[in-house]
């Protein structure tokens, strides 16, 4: 039996262990750097120990560090959760000689898999059909070039040593090709350690299944259905759903005859994911893609399709339990029930190809109807160190309709104003034609860029009127005898609002008496809209329509919540009207994203072409290349690599050539 488990991980997954633990009696030890020193799952352990900075690699993904705390805190097991060290043969050998239990599958296992190409070699020996590709370790960017030129277009690139979509590059063009490699090896070799790539035929539009399987150090070994998580950005999933709507019972007994047989040739135990590519044309062919030696983010769908805790059955097999023991007719005493969809809700920017955000939630309010894994509260600080991930909405259903209006109603309901996020594009998938009818693939979202729309259309009248209405009802931020404030003895208060908000600009004329408002857009003598806030603005009437309203203050603005889209509105009334008078005509290039400078690629006097890359920008596991708009000289370089930069702050600038 466990007694003491350490949690080497963070977040939401760390709470997630917690719960499962302190439910079988096992005692908890949370980890913390220096950026989570007051996070919900310090929190929440038994006992909770500092590991380091803020960096990952300096603290969660220091491996001597972590051993160094479990034995200080008398822990006998640690956790890896997933991410970080979950994965990390290295770290599974190192407890096992410190004489802890590793709650995963052993070293040989982790490695067997961890490398892709070698994986598929020995897939490939199981019988389980892969994709044709190319993998010879050795291989220089020249060979890779040439290799995948003879295989053929379209082709996916990986990175050997890593999962996550880190170092996955598609290329449909011969003349993307060398950039493509060239991307691929320095993210995988930024994310993993290692840069090697393989090369493999990519399908166009297949649908991506994985299966849940389990096995114990006793022989056992079942699977628990299939998951389908086609819904991706960034080859990361955005929506995952179990049973998947495209398997039937014929399908679903292949992929797990399959999955089970992946299993058995690297002598697997504990819990693990086998993931396949389905072709899209109905055919039913599917392919091996890779295995996750570890717990995914995604398993709360399994977990509510087949009541069981997998946390709970992790804990239990680690500590030298049989699966006989819990399952007594083990295969048979797993059956799928009803329908589970999950979906991850992301600090990252949809508009603006889910760059990842940073920033303070300044409100949170998990929906009522739905699970809701997180690690969040109101006033929580979601910097650009970790993941991207916020939380994870789940819900459970007797059938796949109700699931997903479950779940987009939830979403509804969920309250995450302060940072930009994906809550209402996640809505918007949810509620598409193609979803309802099931027809998902992983080219969802580039099949279906309509979606953006909602998130970039012009903002409605109503909805400029209630941003003006309620900071024009905030008085107490301004003095009566203000020049802008337009005072009159009969209780009637003018005022003009200038606000800013998605790139737009507008002016407005508030009228209020009595707590209603007039807002006329369009000038002084224009139709206006009555706005009658409800305080504290948790409902607002607009024209005599009532709905619900969301607003939370933030510094010189508001952020608002209303009718399913969330706004930033940025209060100008105040400032002076020549905000831009003074500034350089010279562009200059500011952070798309809060983070880490990974690298610079131009110096002062260089001249540049627009489109070329002047930097490259590193937040939450992700690169994004920053390139400049214009052709010129640059005449300022105003960061260095390895620097922390935040969202907007200026990086570089350059100066036309005459």
């Amino acid at each position: 039996m466990i007694r003491r488990l350490l949690i080497a991980n963070r977040g939401e997954i760390a709470l997630r262990i917690i719960r499962s633990a302190h439910g079988l009696g096992i005692a908890t030890v949370a980890v913390y750097s220096e950026a989570d020193r007051d996070a919900p799952h310090v929190r929440a352990a038994t006992i909770a120990l500092p590991i380091g900075p803020a960096q990952a690699r300096e603290s969660y993904l220091n491996i001597e560090r972590i051993l160094a705390t479990a034995r200080s805190a008398g822990a006998d097991a640690i956790h890896p959760g997933y991410g970080f060290l979950a994965e990390n043969a290295e770290f599974a050998r190192a407890c096992a000689a410190a004489g802890l239990t590793f709650v995963g599958p052993s070293a040989i296992a982790i490695e067997a898999m961890a490398d892709k190409a070698l994986a598929k070699q020995r897939v490939r020996e199981a019988g389980v059909a892969c994709l044709p590709g190319f993998d010879d370790q050795g291989a220089n960017p020249g060979e890779l070039r040439d290799a995948a030129l003879a295989l053929g277009l379209p082709l996916m690139i990986k990175a050997r040593a890593g999962g996550g979509g880190r170092g996955m590059r598609l290329v449909t063009r011969e003349s993307d090709l060398i950039a493509a490699l060239a991307s691929a090896e320095a993210e995988a070799q930024a994310s993993f350690g290692d840069g090697r790539l393989l090369i493999e035929r990519a399908l166009v539009a297949p649908r991506h299944i994985e299966v849940q399987i389990f096995a114990d150090d006793h022989g056992h070994l079942v699977h628990m259905g299939e998951r389908e998580c086609s819904i991706q950005r960034r080859h990361q999933k955005l929506i995952e759903e179990s049973p998947s709507p495209a398997v039937g019972a014929q399908l679903r007994s292949r992929l797990t005859e399959a999955a089970l047989k992946v299993a058995r040739c690297v002598d697997y135990c504990g819990a693990g994911t086998i993931e396949f590519l389905l072709e899209g044309d109905g055919s039913e062919q599917f392919y091996f893609m890779e295995m996750n030696t570890r717990l995914q983010v995604e398993h709360a769908v399994t977990e509510l399709v087949t009541g069981l805790d997998l946390v709970a059955l992790q804990l239990r097999v680690a500590g030298g339990e049989s699966l006989a023991a819990i399952l007594p007719r083990l295969q048979e005493d797993i059956s799928l029930s009803g329908h589970a969809i999950e979906a991850r809700l992301c600090a990252e920017d949809p508009v603006h190809e889910f760059l990842p955000m940073a920033g303070t939630l300044l409100a949170w309010k998990p929906a009522s109807g739905a699970r809701v894994d997180h690690a969040l509260d109101a006033g929580r600080v979601v910097d650009s160190w970790y993941d991207s991930l916020l939380a994870k909405l789940v819900v459970h259903a007797p059938n796949r309709e109700l699931a997903r209006l479950g779940l987009a109603a939830a979403l509804d309901e969920t309250v995450a104003l302060g940072i930009v996020n994906n809550r209402a594009f996640l809505c918007e998938i949810l509620r598409t034609r193609a979803f309802e009818q099931a027809q998902t693939s992983t080219a969802f979202l580039a099949e279906h860029e309509g979606l953006l729309t909602t998130c970039t259309s012009l903002i409605p009248d109503a909805h400029w009127a209630i941003a003006a209405a309620v900071l024009a009802s905030d008085a107490h931020d301004h003095p009566i005898d203000d020049p802008w404030f337009g005072w009159s003895s009969s209780g009637l208060r003018t005022r003009p609002v200038r606000l800013q908000s998605a790139g737009q600009e507008r002016e407005l004329l508030v009228e209020s008496r009595n707590g209603e408002h007039l807002v006329r857009l369009d000038g002084p003598h224009a139709p206006g809209i009555r706005v009658a806030l409800a305080p504290p603005a948790a409902r607002v009437e607009v024209d005599g329509q009532s709905a619900a309203l969301t607003v939370v203050s933030a510094g010189n603005g508001i952020y608002l919540q209303f009718e399913g889209r969330d706004f930033y509105f940025r209060d100008c009334s105040w400032s002076a009207r020549s905000d831009n008078a003074g500034l350089s005509e010279e562009p200059l290039h500011s952070a798309s994203m809060t983070g880490r400078v990974a690298s610079v690629s131009v110096k002062m006097g260089q001249t540049v072409a627009s489109g070329e890359v002047l930097l490259v920008l590193e937040a939450m596991k992700m690169e994004h290349p920053l390139t400049a708009r214009i052709g010129g000289r640059i005449t300022e370089v105003l960061a260095e690599a390895g620097a922390q930069v935040s969202l907007g702050q200026a990086l570089v600038r350059i100066e036309p050539l005459a």
